[in-house]
């Protein structure tokens, strides 16, 4: 095997003859003892994968010690990625140049959810504040909604800008059914994805079709929406819709179903890559599933990470969108993968 075949291969012979084994139980992962390439808890499930699984690189843990690590965004300008450790009430930053972690907003309002906008402003959903604020450059904050009809919303989780000028953002609540990530009272609102037209200030219901909206992402070109749905029974499906010219979804489809290796647990965030394939947090069912499931365009599961941890959440970062960070439970990982992300953040 020459050094390109090691590089960009990874033996996927191997790799497919021990799907949805891999060691993530019980590796070392405080950094001190190296891995063996190729890592074995990237599982090449399709050949497909084998492009994207570099043979020289290793899920590294960035940080540990959260309570509940949530909604990953990579800073392009500043090179740091914010993340919610949401039970905690703080936002946490990891900077690239030294790895150091820092406080970033401490209370944090129990927000969860995190984006940056085309001008590199953060965006951040609140479980507290039951609202989506914009932090503009002068430090200033900005209440972009905090109601619909009126009526407070449940709890925003998770969001996405888009080119045209608008946000879409899940609302499924959880932040207001237990004071561990935000204050128990009542959902006055059926759970939903809102479009928020953010030049008018129009704001309007997407879908309210789904149980528990979650996480959310779209294809490279925008045309497809993607949305976990984390209500009912395990295995939870991922679905996808079509979006029209003027930002209507329609041709509401199961885009996958979150059954793997015998388990039935569920994903909670989604990002997509240039190539328009979806990769998904996973968990909540135990080793041999939580981690990261990632989907070709046409919904078959063609790779996985393997994590230690439930994986809450995930987005690519690094200077080239080529990193892929991953939120999960008490822990941020990161691994290098042979792609990138196809959006900001």
């Amino acid at each position: 095997m020459d050094r390109r075949t090691f590089i960009a291969g990874t033996m996927a012979a191997g790799s497919l003859a021990m799907a949805g084994q891999g060691a993530a139980a019980t590796r070392d992962w405080s950094g001190l003892s190296p891995i063996r390439y190729p890592d074995p808890d990237v599982l090449v499930l399709d050949p497909r994968f084998n492009k994207y699984k570099l043979g020289n690189a290793a899920i590294e843990r960035v940080h540990t010690g959260n309570r509940w690590a949530e909604g990953p965004a990579w800073n392009g300008a500043g090179q740091f990625l914010v993340w919610s450790d949401v039970a905690d009430n703080v936002q946490r930053r990891w900077l690239a140049d030294d790895g150091r972690v820092t406080t970033f907003r401490n209370p944090s309002n129990y927000t969860n959810g995190n984006t940056f906008d085309f001008e590199g402003r953060q965006i951040t959903f609140e479980h507290g504040g039951r609202r989506v604020i914009r932090f503009e450059h002068s430090g200033a904050v900005t209440v972009l909604a905090d109601r619909f009809n009126g009526k407070p919303f449940n709890a925003p989780n998770d969001g996405v800008v888009t080119p045209d000028g608008a946000l879409w953002f899940t609302d499924p609540g959880y932040g207001s059914m237990v004071d561990y990530e935000g204050y128990t009272r009542p959902l006055e609102l059926k759970e939903a994805v809102y479009r928020l037209d953010l030049a008018t200030g129009q704001l309007r219901v997407a879908t309210d079709a789904l149980l528990k909206p979650n996480g959310l992402c779209f294809s490279p070109d925008y045309r497809t929406l993607y949305v976990v749905d984390t209500g009912g029974d395990a295995p939870k499906p991922i679905y996808a819709f079509d979006v029209g010219s003027d930002g209507r979804l329609s041709r509401q489809r199961v885009f996958a179903s979150m059954a793997y290796n015998g388990l039935g647990g569920g994903s909670d965030g989604v990002r997509a890559d240039v190539d328009g394939n979806i990769w998904a947090a996973a968990g909540w069912a135990g080793e041999g599933f939580d981690g990261v499931h990632v989907f070709a365009p046409d919904g078959t599961r063609i790779g996985a990470i393997m994590l230690p941890e439930i994986c809450s959440n995930l987005t690519f970062g690094g200077p080239r969108r080529n990193r892929l960070f991953m939120t999960a439970s008490q822990s941020v990982y990161a691994l290098y993968v042979e792609t990138r992300g196809a959006h900001i953040c």
